[in-house]
């Protein structure tokens, strides 16, 4: 401030993760964007909560405090689908944890009221987002009030915030109070009840939400449905002494203001104050990638990019993404690869069909599950041309697509695409998110069932034998997701053990605020139809559905056999090659070491699983 001449900011960001100046990180974007349209802003990353010195360090900003918890929710970067606590935290300094409290943006303001009472305060990235208005906590196992509510600001930004915080500093430049700006898309406001609101439509109260199932799950049905910037209507909900507003989402961001962002003078590396650390380690999977596009409109019900990032696509242009790939290439460390081109889907790089832009996404209705709409245009070809382009660069050696593949819309368009993937775009193994086969699973999941899945299996395999290539799918799985019961969990056991897959890494759902998927865990209720869904809930249930995805550890044998007994499905405990685990008396055996016909079928297992191998998918993780 001294250097440049400024007494006092306008603006002061308040931040959960330490500070890395690179497009992949919102404060970073937010304080940069703010600087280039005139505004003085300072950072404070990572300040100590137990007082308000760290607070105070920057002074009285002018025109408002800017608070965030980071890229990640603060619980879900603390704690575990175990709820047991993390012992590193890729987001702060040389990767360890303890940085940040738990839920940081109640804490860092309740600390900024004790020191500026009068101050506007302004809340935003994914922990508001996903916690605006009532909402189930995993953590606690409570229905909490909105956080703004909860953390006494004045005004709430959700979704990715760009556009709703540039009208938000541009009114308070004007003179406007903040506790007049209530129009702005993408905000939530309180006021003291539902008199003072108009052209709305009311939810269910905390109150009744927290009391009753039924109630929340009405609640999220309303939410879900009117999350489209283009037909969204205004909400309300009473929370307690406060009535909390949420206005329709952002307007998508056009093209031109996609490259105004990330064309921003970024120093891509972190803070020099971070350097006796060695750094934050999660730049490390962004430093050499290329963000193309935001939004998905690939509806995974677990998911909280459609509360967040929303449906429709938002891309930026081709000319903008060399720009940023040539900056790339005169980076220190920069060894010829860029590491990815994409987005929450690395190939949805334009809107689903062509009238979304007009009329909004479609209510109560998905773009490819159960399955695909006949309005939906499955086109590769900008993305081709683009990766073309990058990989013609002087200095890029290669341009990997690591970001995540969509196989089912992949499937809809012409093979050009996942030829050109699998000739440049992987490096041995492509990753996708089948997350479960069982179609009562992939159902609640918002996913495609086992057929497509298997489709694009063998036309992966066909398309690599084309080339000449031995390259591998490493899917992803997700273990105790709403609907999955011990049957589900036991089909894919056999669908892993029949592919050969031996997955090293599983997931458990992890019931995060905002999903449709978390309200069907917390309610039991299926929001949009009000089926009865299961969940599996006791730490027994959940500990089964995980071990059976990886059955052939020794150290998962006993629960494997457990959850077998339950089902009934003794037939898969034995010696042949279809079994998934030996029975307890003959456990302890390395080998087929048994006698007579025991021996027989140890050694046709064995028999089985190397020509597996010598076949080349066997895939591990």
């Amino acid at each position: 401030m001294q250097e440049r001449g400024w007494e006092q900011l306008d603006f002061v960001f308040v931040s959960g993760d330490a500070y890395v100046d690179h497009p992949s990180f919102g404060p970073a974007i937010l304080c940069r964007l703010l600087e280039k349209h005139g505004y003085k802003v300072g950072i404070i990353p990572q300040p100590d909560w137990h007082s308000t010195r760290d607070f105070d360090r920057l002074g009285k900003p002018r025109l408002g405090f800017l608070v965030s918890a980071g890229n990640m929710d603060s619980l879900l970067n603390k704690f575990t689908a175990a709820k047991k606590m993390r012992h590193q935290d890729a987001y702060s300094p040389g990767g360890r944890a303890g940085f940040r409290p738990e839920r940081a943006t109640i804490v860092y303001c309740n600390r900024l009221r004790e020191l500026y009472p009068d101050v506007p305060i302004i809340i935003g990235g994914i922990e508001a987002s996903l916690r605006r208005l009532a909402h189930y906590d995993y953590w606690s196992n409570t229905v909490r009030r909105s956080i703004l509510v909860d953390s006494q600001a004045d005004l709430l930004i959700f979704g990715m915030g760009e556009r709703a915080l540039l009208e938000v500093a541009a009114d308070l430049q004007q003179g406007v109070e903040i506790g007049n700006i209530q129009d702005v898309q993408g905000t939530c406001y309180r006021v003291p009840n539902m008199d003072y609101v108009w052209d709305y439509l009311p939810l269910p109260a905390y109150a009744e939400a927290a009391k009753d199932k039924q109630k929340f799950a009405e609640a999220f049905k309303i939410e879900y449905l009117e999350q489209d910037a283009i037909r969204g209507r205004k909400l309300a909900q009473q929370n307690d002494e406060w009535c909390v507003v949420q206005n329709p989402p952002a307007r998508p961001l056009s093209e031109e203001q996609m490259d105004e962002i990330y064309d921003l003078p970024y120093q891509r590396t972190w803070h020099p104050i971070y350097d006796k650390d060695g750094g934050i380690p999660a730049i490390q999977e962004v430093q050499f990638s290329l963000v193309s596009q935001r939004g998905c409109f690939g509806g995974c019900n677990f998911c909280a990019i459609i509360s967040h990032e929303g449906r429709i696509i938002q891309r930026r242009s081709q000319a903008s993404l060399l720009r940023e790939a040539k900056i790339l290439t005169q980076l220190p460390g920069f060894k010829g690869y860029i590491h990815d081109v994409g987005g929450p889907t690395a190939n949805f790089r334009r809107t689903s069909c062509d009238g979304q832009l007009e009329r909004g996404t479609c209510r109560g209705k998905q773009c490819l599950s159960p399955i695909p709409c006949q309005n939906l245009t499955a086109d590769h070809s900008d993305y081709i041309r683009l990766l073309r382009r990058l990989r013609a660069l002087p200095g890029v050696k290669k341009v990997f697509v690591r970001s995540g593949v969509r196989f089912d819309y992949l499937l809809l368009a012409k093979d050009e695409f996942l030829e050109e993937l699998c000739k440049y775009h992987i490096s041995g193994q492509l990753k996708i998110a089948p997350e479960h086969i069982s179609d009562r699973v992939t159902r609640m999941m918002g996913k495609s069932n086992r057929k497509v899945y298997e489709r694009f299996v063998e036309k992966f395999r066909k398309m690599n034998e084309k080339l000449g290539l031995k390259q591998y799918l490493v899917p992803y799985f997700m273990s105790s997701h709403p609907g999955s019961q011990l049957e589900d969990a036991i089909e894919l056991a056999e669908f892993i053990r029949d592919m050969g897959y031996h997955p090293q890494q599983v997931q458990d759902f992890i019931p995060t605020p905002g999903t449709l998927s978390t309200c069907m865990w917390y309610t039991g209720i299926d929001p949009m139809t009000g089926e009865k869904v299961y969940t599996a809930k006791s730490y027994e249930d959940k500990l089964m559905q995980r071990a059976l995805m990886q059955y052939w550890l020794p150290q998962n044998h006993d629960i494997v056999r457990k959850a077998l007994h339950i089902a009934g499905r003794e037939d898969l405990i034995g010696f042949d090659a279809r079994c998934l685990v030996r029975p307890k008396s003959r456990d302890n055996q390395s080998g087929p070491t048994g006698r007579g016909k025991h021996s027989n079928r140890m050694q046709d297992h064995k028999n089985t699983r190397n020509s597996r191998n010598q076949q080349g998918k066997k895939v591990r993780r």
